[in-house]
């Protein structure tokens, strides 16, 4: 499997393991085996699946565990080790495009800022990780690859390698975050480096790279800390950059580039999440407000008739 990430074979490797162990449980041993009755039992069997705690798999897990079926049996297919693919006509389950459950509020993001305390080398790497978070919208994955080149401070410019998709960005981070970052490059990194020829950015406390898992429990730890009890961590900073600066007036196209979504509708569920300060625009500027409670009045009067005439049974035109 060429030219796909290391997180997407490994999921996809997950989809196909879950499903052989299903196909053992049932003694079906060979490809040639499989039929789309088959299949669609198997998507039941997911459909009706229970987790440890009770719960069931969300559609979008169940959406990762049936796709790589798909593009499995086509490849089986297309180099005859098949005779036909069984899951051509398989129907996907359609995943929600959710809004994100929990925003930081802007009040909210400042005090677990707050809660890196930059007076040891790690606490400033903290500082600076969580303000580049912030100010960048980066995914956890894009984060924690970064190296020390991929951050122009002249330009004030971040450099994005390979980020979702293998795509490349470049991003704007903002003076603040840039101003800790240089900080924290200048008086934290050169303690916590042990091999001289590391090029990651942002160093554990044993002078590797910064793991994935450690990023999220940083962040967790700042929110425990401020008090916030929501759900998530490094992903709720990315949804508060969006949502912040679309409060703000940016542009959606904008956004899109800054998260790196290739598509502009993954990049509008954040729209969504704006409807409050859209609400607020609209009864500050609108020009068909009512002033006086007779327009108010009049109005109500004007709605009731249209009622009325809506529900007239044997209304002719």
């Amino acid at each position: 499997m060429t030219g796909y990430s290391a997180d997407t074979i490994n999921r996809r490797e997950t989809a196909l393991r879950r499903f052989v162990e299903w196909c053992d449980e049932r003694s079906l041993t060979h490809p040639n085996q499989i039929s789309k009755p088959i299949l669609e039992r198997y998507q039941r069997h997911l459909y009706y699946y229970r987790k440890a705690d009770g719960q069931p798999l969300t559609l979008g897990t169940q959406h990762s565990l049936l796709a790589p079926l798909k593009t499995f049996f086509k490849r089986l297919a297309q180099d005859n080790h098949v005779p036909y693919n069984p899951a051509s006509e398989l129907t996907l389950p359609k995943t929600p495009k959710r809004l994100p459950r929990d925003i930081l509020s802007v009040e909210e993001v400042e005090s677990i800022l707050a809660e890196a305390h930059p007076d040891t080398p790690g606490g400033l790497r903290d500082r600076a990780v969580l303000e580049t978070l912030y100010s960048t919208g980066l995914r956890r994955m894009e984060l924690v690859a970064l190296r020390v080149y991929d951050i122009d401070r002249r330009r004030a410019i971040v450099i994005v390698r390979e980020g979702k998709g293998r795509r490349d960005r470049i991003l704007p981070i903002g003076q603040r975050a840039l101003a800790w970052l240089e900080k924290y490059l200048i008086d934290a990194r050169p303690q916590l480096l042990l091999n001289l020829h590391e090029e990651a950015l942002f160093l554990n406390d044993y002078g590797d790279p910064l793991p994935r898992e450690a990023l999220a429990r940083l962040v967790k730890r700042a929110m425990d800390q401020a008090g916030i009890k929501k759900t998530g961590s490094c992903h709720l900073f990315r949804h508060a950059m969006a949502t912040h600066m679309l409060d703000n007036g940016a542009d959606t196209r904008f956004i899109q580039a800054m998260l790196g979504h290739a598509d502009l509708a993954t990049t509008q569920i954040y729209t969504h999440v704006s409807v409050e300060k859209l609400r607020e625009i609209h009864a500050a500027t609108h020009p068909a407000k009512l002033h006086r409670d007779s327009d108010r009045e009049a109005l109500l009067s004007r709605l009731e008739v249209e009622l009325d005439d809506d529900e007239s049974p044997d209304r002719t035109e």
